[in-house]
């Protein structure tokens, strides 16, 4: 039987934690090094669709915030979704980025304390040799970052794998060169490159 929904294309985060983040490693059971976690992870769509709605192009960036460790739950999520998206288009990222529709994101539901709500923002999502990503949403979100390489030479980030991060099991590790979330009431400013970073392709369906 074919999927409800499929959607791929790129994804990148920033997040308040000190390069490098301990939530990953630990499965979300560590408490973030600034005691909390401010965090945006932003979608670029290059193919997909929901129930016959024709998703590509289109971006849409998930923010959130945990009190504590990401595990104990309590989190705080919103979602800015790309202003070119139609009311049914919009409609299909919702339930996507959600978990609504099921697929990666329907596992972290449980967790999310309090829905935020839905902005829309125009959306420029921007990668550059596979090692840099950034993205703005109007006033909401500014970001970017950079691969973290391991020797001088290499031509692929270092990553890691086997995770149980939603977007992909590998993801790779990168420096927040700048973010900037002020969206749903979650704040944060940071341009010093030392904040954590990661991206990675996606591919999700239910």
């Amino acid at each position: 039987m074919a999927p409800a929904w499929s959607i791929e294309g790129r994804y990148f985060e920033t997040c308040n934690c000190e390069y490098l983040c301990p939530c990953i490693s630990s499965n979300i059971t560590a408490t973030p090094t600034e005691g909390n976690c401010k965090v945006a992870l932003a979608f670029q769509v290059d193919r997909g669709s929901k129930d016959g709605v024709a998703l590509d192009g289109l971006s849409f960036i998930v923010v959130a915030h945990t009190p504590g460790a990401m595990g104990q739950g309590s989190w705080t999520v919103g979602l800015i979704v790309d202003d070119r998206a139609t009311a049914p288009q919009a409609d299909a990222l919702l339930a996507i980025a959600s978990g609504q529709a099921g697929g990666p994101m329907a596992q972290l539901a449980p967790l999310i304390g309090k829905f935020a709500g839905v902005e829309r923002r125009p959306i420029n999502f921007s990668s550059s040799d596979g090692k840099r990503y950034a993205v703005t949403a109007g006033d909401l979100v500014d970001q970017a970052c950079e691969a973290v390489m391991g020797m001088p030479d290499a031509t692929e980030p270092m990553s890691i794998i086997h995770t149980g991060h939603p977007v992909n099991a590998a993801i790779a590790l990168a420096r927040a060169t700048r973010s900037h979330i002020h969206a749903f009431g979650i704040d944060w400013e940071d341009d010093t490159s030392k904040r954590n970073g990661h991206f990675a392709p996606f591919r999700w369906q239910a």
